[in-house]
């Protein structure tokens, strides 16, 4: 059966924003009209695009894969990279980032970070989508959208705020142009957050490199 009338449409901004955005995504579609498991749940695949336009973007934050797993009967994955939907208990690598935000800012935050997106901040997994209970499933056919994405976010003139954790996220450095500002460190996962992670204080740096740009700090 064909399930592709089921499919979310893009975001009309970024399409129209992105040259070829929509030809990238009618594949994708076609490629995953058979899957019964998809995650985040389709509706929720451009939650990230839906809530920043292109021109609201102020800092892009890169994550790699949405979670495939559920807490208490409710899915982890709720379309923006690193967070989960109320109700949901944050899994390892996400309570590694409310830890270093909480010591860097000295205030705590729930595991629902669609109030980061509501200011800017533009949650973005490099694959939209997994199958649930197997992680990296999506990668192959979201790869050339979301480079699209970055790339076009790397390039444009007015300057923005990158943060890449790990070595999967910094990969994209090559396609982010000089005049924006880059902070990065190890992965907030429990297997290298004490690597670096911890103690950097990107939360404090991101708000100086915005006022350095002179725009406003992001209320994390």
């Amino acid at each position: 059966m064909n399930n592709t009338m089921e499919f979310e449409p893009l975001p009309l901004a970024w399409n129209e924003a992105v040259a070829d955005l929509d030809v990238l995504y009618a594949r994708i579609a076609k490629q995953l009209a058979d899957e019964t498991d998809a995650r985040p749940r389709r509706g929720l695949w451009f939650e990230a695009l839906r809530r920043v336009s292109p021109e609201r973007v102020r800092v892009v934050l890169l994550g790699q894969d949405p979670y495939h797993g559920e807490d208490r009967g409710i899915q982890q994955a709720h379309g923006l990279a690193f967070s989960v939907p109320d109700g949901v208990r944050p899994p390892p690598s996400l309570r590694n980032i409310l830890k270093e935000m909480e010591a860097d800012l000295g205030r705590p935050c729930n595991g629902n970070l669609s109030a980061w997106a509501d200011q800017g901040v533009l949650l973005l997994n490099a694959s939209l989508t997994t199958r649930g209970g197997e992680a990296g499933a999506h990668v192959k056919h979201w790869q050339p959208f979301t480079q699209k994405l970055i790339a076009y976010l790397g390039q444009r003139p007015e300057p923005l705020v990158f943060i890449l954790w790990g070595g999967h996220a910094q990969k994209h450095k090559q396609n982010i142009a000089p005049h924006h500002i880059i902070i990065e460190s190890v992965h907030p996962s429990p297997l290298s957050a004490w690597q670096g992670f911890f103690g950097s204080k990107p939360f404090s740096q991101t708000n100086a490199a915005l006022a350095q740009l002179g725009k406003a700090p992001v209320d994390w």
